[in-house]
């Protein structure tokens, strides 16, 4: 019988290949083989045939340890593999791997393959703690777990960074330009989910969710994702006759105008509001009551129609990047809360009557509807939430409709009063 074969008889049986699994996992770490190695939970077979390879009585129990040194004394001694344990493994299971090696291989090959986002987070300091989070979520290792795919999407995700529009671009149209596709930057693709969590940090667009909010965050970096259907509507914002926005709102002569996500985006009106007051309100009568009673004489008005969408979002923030100054009203209800948290959470905005004063004031006039949904906090102040609940009514804005149109006709001196 040759090496081989008396090899496998002492070694080789089912009964042992643990035995020679963990001997052989050691070896690829780098750690000795020496000491003890111990099954729990043996069963009789595997501690019968340790002990007919350490020539031992059986022993009785359900755990079984063997020093590894004895096993590479028995393989020198008996001339069945004179190299060792090492070398006995080896030839059992094939050659040895190198894990640190192979480690060292692949975090190199990683780091190759983020690359190109490092470089695109240099040129962009604001991408770093997005850049941060992918690596320590492991977001991209699930997405393709190979570094040589990783490459191939972070190259796409990096292209796409460097070439976001200076001005704003449909998303169809950017994506066939850059990424070879028009459906490059599809809901769905690896290269689209990684795109807008750097353009929620280079738009600093805050937390949120649903339609509306993805395209604010995809309008922030000059990406319209559907340009038309988001839309905003204006009474009394003074354009400017620079762009065809601009005109159309200088035009309106104190009617309200619609204003969509593209025309604030591809043909931004060119403000002129230093330190001038702004009213946002929630609903459209607002909008109606003013535009009947006060016509031109209205104070700017913008109106969200509910939660704000990219072309409200994108409006107020060319309000304040005018110098203007925004003050919020909206339904004394858990979704109205809702929408001046996330306000406040992006713009700087006061409460316009809308405050607990106000709302104390307002459910003098005359029971509201019951208050329905998830109780919320407001931001801009602690008590109005457990006012709410307590008095457990919602107060809509048409109940203080007089008060936010006799506002709008005021002048600046008067704006302490509702304004805090």
């Amino acid at each position: 019988m040759n090496t081989g074969d008396r090899l496998a008889r002492l070694l080789g049986p089912p009964e042992l290949r643990w035995l020679v699994q963990r001997v052989r996992r050691r070896a690829e770490r780098g750690q000795p083989l020496h000491g003890t190695v111990t099954l729990s939970g043996a069963s009789p077979a595997q501690r019968e045939a340790v002990d007919r390879l350490l020539g031992r009585r059986t022993r009785p129990g359900a755990t079984v340890s063997v020093r590894l040194d004895d096993v590479d004394e028995i393989l020198r001694r008996s001339g069945v593999r004179p190299a060792g344990l090492l070398s006995a493994v080896e030839s059992l299971t094939g050659p040895l791997r190198d894990l640190a090696a192979d480690a060292a291989t692949s975090e190199a090959a990683w780091r190759a393959a983020f690359a190109p986002l490092d470089d695109a987070a240099a040129r962009r300091p604001a991408l770093l703690p997005w850049l941060d989070g992918l690596r320590a979520t492991g977001t991209v290792r699930r997405l393709a777990p190979d570094p040589d795919d990783a490459r191939d999407l972070l190259v796409d995700c990096a292209a796409a960074l460097h070439a976001l529009p200076r001005e704003p671009e449909s998303m169809g149209r950017f994506a066939e330009r850059v990424l070879g596709s028009a459906h490059g930057l599809d809901d769905g693709r690896p290269v689209t989910g990684l795109l807008f969590g750097a353009a929620r940090a280079l738009g600093d667009t805050g937390d949120g969710e649903g339609a509306a909010w993805r395209r604010e965050v995809w309008a922030a970096v000059g990406l319209l994702r559907d340009e038309l259907s988001s839309t905003v509507l204006v009474l009394g914002l003074p354009g400017g006759d620079r762009t065809v926005t601009g005109r159309i709102l200088d035009c309106a002569a104190g009617e309200p105008v619609v204003l969509t996500l593209r025309q604030l985006t591809r043909h931004a009106p060119e403000l002129r509001l230093p330190d001038a007051l702004v009213s946002v309100c929630e609903n459209p009568v607002v909008v109606a009551e003013a535009a009947d009673r006060l016509g031109p004489a209205s104070r700017p008005l913008v109106c969200l129609g509910g939660h704000p969408g990219a072309a409200a979002m994108t409006l107020l923030r060319l309000v304040v990047g005018a110098g203007g100054r925004l003050r919020h009203h909206g339904d004394f209800d858990w979704g109205g809360l809702r929408i001046g948290n996330v306000l406040r959470a992006r713009l700087p905005v006061t409460p316009w009557r809308y405050d607990t004063a106000a709302y104390h004031g307002a459910l003098a006039t005359g029971a509201g509807r019951p208050l329905a949904g998830s109780p919320t906090e407001a931001s801009w102040d602690p008590g109005l939430g457990a006012a709410m609940r307590a008095a457990g009514r919602a107060v809509e804005e048409e109940r203080v409709l007089d008060d936010l149109v006799d506002d709008l006709a005021g002048s600046d001196r008067e704006e302490a009063s509702t304004c805090s």
